[in-house]
Parts: C-alpha cells; sequence; structure tokens
C-alpha cells in the first residue's frame, strides 16, 4: 500500500505525480502482488488500483485505515510505504516481509542507521488499532536495511537532487 493522500504543502504542489510512478516502480520489483495507492487532497493518475481517503485531513492513520478496509478479507498483511520515498529499495520490502514470515511480528519496518523507516508491515491483527496519527504511534520489530540505502524523504524540490 502506497500512501499518497498529502497535500504537499511544503513541495508545493502535488509531488504524488512526479514521486509516485518511481515508487511504484520500486514496488513492483519486489515481490509484493498486489499495490493499492492511497489518494486523498490531489488526484494522481496511476495504473495501480486506488482508494480515495476523504478524510485524509484527519492525519495518516485515516489514509492508512482507508487502504486497509479495501483490501481483501484474506490480505494477512499490509506493507505500508510512503509516495515522497522514491529511493526504496524493493529489497527493502522483502526483507521486512521475510521477517514478519519468520517470526509472526505484528509490526515490522525496516530501520536505516538506527532510525525507523519504510516500508512498515501491519498484520491483520493490528489494523483496527491504528490510531489516526498512523502506525508510527505502533512498536515494530526493526529490520536492518543499511546496506540498501534510505527510501528518501521528498518534502521540497530542494530534496529532488539526491535521487538515484
Amino acid at each position: 500500500m502506497v500512501l499518497a493522500a498529502g497535500a504537499a504543502t511544503r513541495f508545493g504542489s502535488p509531488k504524488q505525480r512526479l514521486l509516485l510512478p518511481l515508487v511504484l516502480e520500486r514496488v513492483r520489483a519486489s515481490r509484493v502482488d498486489d499495490v493499492v495507492v492511497v489518494l486523498g487532497a490531489h488526484d494522481v493518475e496511476t495504473d495501480a488500483r486506488t482508494v480515495r481517503a476523504r478524510e485524509w485531513k484527519r492525519g495518516p492513520g485515516v489514509s492508512l485505515r482507508a487502504g486497509l478496509d479495501a483490501l481483501s478479507p484474506e490480505t494477512e498483511a499490509a506493507v505500508v510505504l510512503l509516495a515522497d520515498g522514491p529511493n526504496l529499495a524493493p529489497a527493502a520490502i522483502d526483507r521486512v516481509v521475510e521477517a514478519w514470515r519468520a517470526d509472526g511480528s505484528p509490526v515490522v519496518a525496516a530501520s536505516y542507521g538506527g532510525v525507523r523507516g519504510h516500508p512498515v508491515l501491519l498484520a491483520r491483527e493490528v489494523w483496527a488499532s491504528v490510531p489516526d496519527e498512523g502506525a508510527r504511534a505502533l512498536e515494530p520489530r526493526l529490520v536492518l536495511c543499511d546496506d540498501l540505502g534510505t527510501p528518501g524523504d521528498v518534502d521540497s524540490a530542494d530534496d529532488l537532487e539526491p535521487l538515484s
């Protein structure tokens, strides 16, 4: 699931339109078999399945819950990423999923340099407990992804330069 619902006010324009194709390319290079994009503030053209978070202003958890609600009842876990992390390594997605499969931790997150990052995997058992502030409020099992480079975090046009 790619969260792309924000207003992108610091960027000055809908950065999702620019960055979402890059993020989706990375997701599709992983072993993830279903992709859902959660939109909110802006309409974005994409070939991925989309869900609208109508109350996205209340917080990232609202967008996250909108995406989770759109998943099939058979879905055991969701991998969550942000549309403004275009340098995400597909291997980070696979590594987080593999860690969840190995020990069943309900919340698993990639870490870079000891700092929690994305992707984050949420097992179905925690979906109902996602607060408005989002998955950041849930304590994860961290999976080291230092060797993969950080996914990036594009908040302003200046952040575009280091994209790989």
